[in-house]
């Protein structure tokens, strides 16, 4: 069976000018200033109160930066970059575009960008570029990217398992001092988690456990007569392999492949 791969064309910001690493780098919440010239890395867009606007992905080179927007608005990365974006910045925002971008369903797998009109690169000829239904069961089993359901406007960066994608040794950044005390001292009240059952559940539906309030379910699909998806659980329940749904069903429970538990 040959490999499978995630090929998605994907909303692209253009920043030129000098400032723009200064510009991102009091705009997202990772430390950019070691990323070299043409490397990936990936970080969060914020708000002022620290939830989770847009996850991001980026790319500096002698000119300026690219930016991929991988969850999230891009109309509202793009608008929100430009309402905070003044002559001494040194940054000229482009309209909005698109890149095409590759990665092999597998953990800790790279991801390349191409242009979107390119033809498939030779390396990636021996795969097969997965189904949507494939790609969103991989993204329920990883937990990332989040999808609409995770990313609401309530959550925060470290309750969806993105820890890695935030510092907490850069100075200020939109949103960090609320990240800071997450971080240093109050934790976070939920977590996202990976579930299945047997029988039918959707998103919005009531998790508990010994009858108390302990989550609720935020995607979810039918995969060969099993359902599956991810639930944002309460921090006290999380040690549970198991809670029950609205009608008593039985969810088995688990972290997600690519969680980065920010208490770790």
């Amino acid at each position: 069976m040959s490999k499978l791969f995630w090929d998605a064309q994907v909303p692209w910001l253009r920043l030129n000018g000098s400032g723009a690493r200064q510009f991102l780098q009091g705009q997202t919440s990772a430390d950019l200033n070691a990323l070299q010239s043409g490397d990936l890395l990936q970080t969060c867009w914020l708000t002022a109160t620290g939830r989770l606007r847009a996850v991001l992905e980026l790319r500096f080179d002698a000119e300026g930066a690219d930016v991929i927007v991988l969850a999230g608005e891009a109309s509202a990365v793009h608008a929100g970059f430009d309402q905070v974006i003044f002559p001494a910045d040194r940054v000229r925002l482009q309209p909005l575009g698109q890149l095409r971008r590759l990665q092999w369903l597998e953990p800790m797998a790279a991801a390349v960008w191409c242009d979107p009109d390119a033809a498939l690169p030779e390396t990636w000829a021996s795969g097969e570029a997965a189904t949507a239904t494939a790609l969103e069961q991989w993204r329920l089993q990883s937990g990332f990217p989040p999808g609409p359901g995770e990313l609401n406007g309530k959550t925060n960066p470290l309750e969806l398992g993105l820890a890695a994608q935030v510092s907490t040794e850069k100075g200020c950044y939109l949103g960090q001092e609320t990240m800071a005390k997450l971080i240093g001292q109050a934790g976070v009240k939920q977590q996202l988690r990976c579930w299945s059952c047997p029988s039918p559940l959707a998103a919005a539906a009531k998790l508990t456990l010994d009858g108390e309030r302990a989550g609720v379910i935020t995607s979810a699909l039918e995969r060969d007569g099993t359902w599956l998806g991810l639930a944002l659980v309460r921090r006290q329940c999380l040690a549970s392999p198991t809670l029950e749904g609205p009608n008593g069903e039985q969810l088995q429970i688990r972290q997600p492949e690519a969680f980065q538990d920010p208490d770790a």
